[in-house]
């Protein structure tokens, strides 16, 4: 038997992000539902074809999502939180993820160490669940409509528990005997579909260190979950590290193969005895699901012998090492990138092929290729080795700087600073700020546009950016914020913007890829050593410090995010790759406040992303990113106020590195979730000043006066005034004006009724 070829699953945003455009078109009410769902029906259709004529065996349904894959389980699981019980249909689903006028929207975070946001269930033991496979059963037929045999996507039911939240704040797993009939419902429903039916059941809650007794939950649930219908054959999926402990477990149960990344999870190697002598399918995931390097055929036949050396060739399966919604579409459209930079490079589409051509290649080695992959694979060679020796790569000169690096830290510590800083500022308490960001609106990203190409002039291009900017600093200063930004109108992305003007960074065209909802960003991609040819942002930022005698504060991105938010060179272990950012920013910093600027936010928004999920390797994480933040910062003088910024960050187990990271001001996202992530501050003794959200930008919903007023009190049960900060909890470049004007107004009356409150 041939060994077969799987995606573990596909982007959904669509190759021109057809799926983005006009789910922003249906919100604005500019369109119907019916035009959301004929685009839906479109791209799965397509992106179903694309596999099939690239030759994939395990095709997926049911990986296609509107806005998330965790909502579309809860939504179909019947978990919708109280407060939408009078909603249904696409309101209901919308208004759980996005929230509306007068619903906050369900809390959203991290999808375990990736870009990418989900959002989380909330679970009650008051709740009564009810089965909806309606979307489910539906993409199957579509598929198999087309003559597409597909395997069918499913949050495994362990990962949902896992990574939902109880609102009453009990442990999740407690409801299993709630959720676990409802799965064995739905496989009821799937047995009638075919005779013969694959399950991708996706468990990737087991890539993280698990107490034993939720590893004790496995055995139960996947027998009772096996034992429905002998028709179904269940493939439980893992990825981003080793599930050595779980796998041991699953290996015990009936389900019919496991799949593992070996990629990420280099030590499930070691799990291959346990899933050889169970005679089940392996999934083996060696080809690179998250990063947009062109696979190395050479090293990945190399790694699958090694596989085959304990598990038999015929149960092995070539595989993504996890879904491709983390890479952009493809190449094809890429036409202005340096050809040799693109050569190295690979996209969701191009995957595909490596797969098909790994597959074929394991299976009946180079004799049994076809001429067109003979020729594929001596490209596939040249490249490589191109890449290895290219001099566009390597670059002595940062090599040597970096090593002979002396600046690691401020020179003075946090409580001799702070006094200076109080006096050279002079800020009230409870000061008010924004993220950084204002809204990005069409006129911004037509001029962006037309000046990258050549359609205006630099002239006309730093007039339409000058205008926006007196605009932001004109409306800060009469709704009455103390600390102003420059609004960002250049910036195409955070983390983009400066990749574009550091050497050894590459950048794409069309090279989105889905960060949550509708929401795409476009990450640049790191191929050589970094270096800053020049100021990436003082010129803007002194323009519009010049308009205002009120504070500017100058806006970066940090080491740490700029690498966690990039596709990062294979060929460099990360840190050292991080430590090279860090010392090119090093040196803007000293130019921002060389120039006049007082305050400097650097942005860490991808701090806590970037963590290892297995706890053996976070020290060695923190030391890093710590270490690489102190030296991006080290040049500031006393009086020059550092603040940064995290996102959707748990900080329970963390707060002791953002300590050790000695910025002066830490900005966080709390409005979704409360007061719970400040209470640590409180709990710990944390020194420094804190600028929690106030209200969540990411509905598209203003906050009252009366319930921002009610969220700073909350506030100051755990802080004092003279530590607080008062700021949205992220950047306003996604929402509208009419939306940013009325919110921010609303905080600074806000603001004021409670200083009143205080002085009286």
């Amino acid at each position: 038997m041939s060994n077969k070829s799987f995606i573990v699953g596909f982007p959904r945003i669509g190759e021109k992000r057809e799926l983005k455009k006009v789910l922003e078109s249906f919100w604005a009410k500019e369109c119907s539902f019916d035009a959301v769902q004929k685009v839906a029906s479109d791209l799965k259709k397509r992106h179903w074809l694309y596999q099939k004529e690239a030759g994939i065996d395990f095709i997926s349904s049911n990986d296609f999502s509107l806005y998330d894959n965790m909502l579309d389980t809860a939504y179909a699981l019947g978990a919708v939180p109280k407060r939408f019980a009078h909603l249904s249909g696409e309101a209901l689903y919308f208004a759980m993820a996005r929230g509306s006028e007068d619903l906050v929207a369900m809390e959203m975070t991290k999808w375990f160490n990736t870009n990418y946001h989900y959002i989380v269930p909330e679970l009650s033991l008051e709740d009564v669940y009810k089965l909806d496979a309606t979307k489910v059963l539906q993409e199957y037929k579509e598929a198999k409509a087309l003559g597409i045999q597909t395997k069918i996507n499913l949050i495994g039911p362990l990962t949902f528990l896992g990574l939902s939240k109880r609102v009453d704040g009990k442990d999740t797993y407690m409801l299993l005997d709630k959720i676990l009939p409802l799965y064995v419902q739905l496989f009821e429903e799937l047995s009638k579909l075919d005779k013969e039916l694959y399950i991708q059941i996706d468990e990737p809650i087991f890539a993280k260190d698990q107490e034993p007794k939720i590893l004790s939950l496995i055995k139960p649930t996947y027998d009772k979950l096996s034992h429905v219908n002998e028709n179904l054959h269940i493939i439980v999926m893992s990825y981003f590290e080793h599930t050595n402990e779980a796998t041991q477990i699953f290996t015990n149960t009936p389900i019919w193969g496991l799949g593992l990344d070996f990629l990420y999870g280099k030590e499930n190697l070691s799990s291959l005895n346990a899933i050889s002598s169970s005679g089940k399918k392996l999934v083996a995931g060696v080809i690179d699901g998250r990063n947009i390097w062109k696979n190395d055929v050479q090293k990945t036949q190399e790694l699958l012998e090694q596989i085959a050396q304990i598990v038999p060739k015929e149960n092995i399966i070539v595989s993504s090492s996890c879904s491709l919604l983390h890479v952009p579409f493809t190449l094809l459209h890429e036409n202005k990138m340096d050809p040799q930079i693109k050569d190295w490079l690979s996209y969701a589409l191009e995957k595909l092929d490596e797969i098909k051509l790994n597959t074929t290649l394991f299976a009946k080695g180079k004799n049994g290729l076809s001429d067109a992959q003979q020729e594929t694979l001596k490209a596939n060679q040249k490249s490589v080795a191109n890449r290895k020796t290219s001099s566009l790569i390597h670059d002595l000169s940062v090599q040597k700087r970096v090593a002979d690096l002396q600046l690691f830290a401020r020179k003075e510590p946090y409580e001799q600073r702070i006094k200076i800083q109080k006096e050279h500022l002079g800020y009230s308490d409870l000061a008010t700020t924004t993220i950084g960001s204002f809204p990005q609106t069409p006129e911004l990203r037509k001029a962006r546009r037309d000046f990258k190409a050549k359609l205006i002039s630099q002239e006309n291009y730093e007039s339409v950016m000058k205008n926006y900017i007196d605009e932001c600093v004109a409306f800060q200063e009469e709704c009455g914020l103390e600390v102003l930004v420059h609004g960002e109108p250049e910036r195409n992305d955070m983390v983009e913007y400066f990749g574009e003007q550091l050497k050894g960074y590459g950048f794409s065209q069309n090279g989105w890829v889905q960060s949550y909802g509708s929401r795409c960003v476009k990450p640049p991609f790191i191929y050589g050593d970094i270096s800053r040819p020049k100021a990436m942002s003082v010129d803007w930022i002194t323009y519009a410090a010049s308009k205002t005698d009120k504070i500017m504060k100058g806006m970066l991105t940090g080491p740490v995010t700029i690498l966690n938010w990039s596709f990062v060179r294979d060929d460099l272990p990360r840190d050292a790759v991080s430590k090279q950012i860090a010392v090119a920013l090093s040196d803007e910093i000293n130019d921002l406040q060389k120039a006049g600027i007082k305050i400097i936010q650097v942005d860490e928004a991808a701090f806590k992303e970037g963590y290892p999920l297995r706890k053996a390797q976070i020290k060695t994480y923190e030391d890093w990113a710590v270490r690489d933040f102190k030296i991006a910062v080290a040049p500031a003088y006393a009086h020059t106020q550092i603040h940064t910024h995290m996102c959707y960050s748990e900080f329970n187990d963390i707060i002791k590195t953002i300590e050790a990271m000695d910025a002066d001001v830490i900005s966080i996202e709390t409005a979704r979730s409360g007061n719970e992530l400040l209470k640590i501050f409180k709990a710990t003794g944390y020194k420094q000043e804190v600028g929690p959200g106030v209200y969540d930008i990411h509905s598209p919903r203003v906050p009252s006066v009366d319930e921002i007023v009610t969220q700073i009190k909350l506030l100051l049960e755990v802080l004092p005034k003279e530590q607080l900060w008062i700021n949205p909890d992220c950047g306003l470049k996604t929402r509208k004006w009419e939306e940013v004007k009325p919110s921010l107004e609303n905080m600074i009356k806000a603001v004021k009724i409670v200083r009143s409150e205080l002085a009286n």
